[in-house]
């Protein structure tokens, strides 16, 4: 037997089986062979690691039910709160870049408006051709004839008349009248 594991180890390193591959499993049915009829040995370590070991559980552990607490529900509710805060800051700011866009084209069309205003305005206050529209309208220059001059040298005066003293039944009636007139004016 032994001659036939010396010739199968012989054979195994020479020998090519169709695709250059080595064949993994080989050197552990040699060694098996080679010990085969054996008694066993104590295992070392290495060879108690290539063992792979099953490891059962006696009793499967139920999680317990997990309760939500009041802070996290409050976060959650903060955390959607301001994220539609965001988007509603988004939604405003878009719409007011929009109205600057439209507010800008209105701009540049005013300053345009602006240029030929005033550009009319100048040509109004031409003094040639004030002259001229006043000509065609028939005016003229004032003559010495027509130029009046007020002197105001003499000193201004002004005359104050004092009323007399009101009696207490007029203050009254005043004072009256002015009390039911301010009640109407407040419910009107």
């Amino acid at each position: 037997m032994a001659s036939a594991a010396r010739e199968l180890r012989y054979n195994s390193r020479n020998a090519v089986y169709g695709d250059l591959a080595y064949n993994l499993d080989l050197e552990v049915r040699e060694r098996a062979l080679r010990h085969a009829g054996e008694t066993p040995r104590h295992q070392t370590a290495a060879q108690a690691a290539e063992k792979p070991q099953v490891r059962r559980i006696a009793q499967t552990r139920v999680r317990q039910r997990q309760h939500l607490s009041l802070l996290s529900v409050v976060g959650f509710g903060a955390v959607a709160t301001l994220a539609v805060l965001v988007l509603m800051s988004y939604i405003q700011l878009t719409a007011l870049s929009a109205d600057m866009v439209s507010l800008q084209s209105q701009l540049s069309q005013l300053k345009t408006e602006n240029v030929s205003l005033t550009a009319q305005h100048e040509e109004m206050f031409d003094l040639d051709t004030v002259k001229e529209a006043a000509e065609a309208a028939g005016m003229s220059k004032p003559s010495n004839s027509q130029i009046y001059y007020v002197d105001l040298s003499d000193g201004d005066s002004a005359v104050v008349y004092q009323q007399e003293e009101p009696g207490v039944l007029s203050r009254l009636l005043t004072s009256l009248n002015h009390g039911i007139y301010a009640v109407v004016e407040y419910f009107d």
